[in-house]
């Protein structure tokens, strides 16, 4: 397996480290309540996926 010949500096090191970066999550409104949610996830306010209740939010 081949070795490298020189050492790479430190500006090379960090532009190949440069896009490991955390990207922000999409977000959509529900439809229901309009709070922003992941997609294809329950609502975490209302408790709604595709149009119906899944969960039970705040009612105790």
């Amino acid at each position: 397996m081949g070795l490298p010949k020189r050492r790479h500096s430190k500006s090379r090191r960090d532009k190949r480290r440069a896009n490991w970066k955390l990207d922000i999550p999409g977000l959509v409104a529900c439809p229901q309540c309009h709070e922003p949610k992941l997609p294809h996830r329950v609502c975490k306010s209302c408790g709604y996926y595709k149009n119906r209740t899944v969960i039970k939010v705040g009612e105790q």
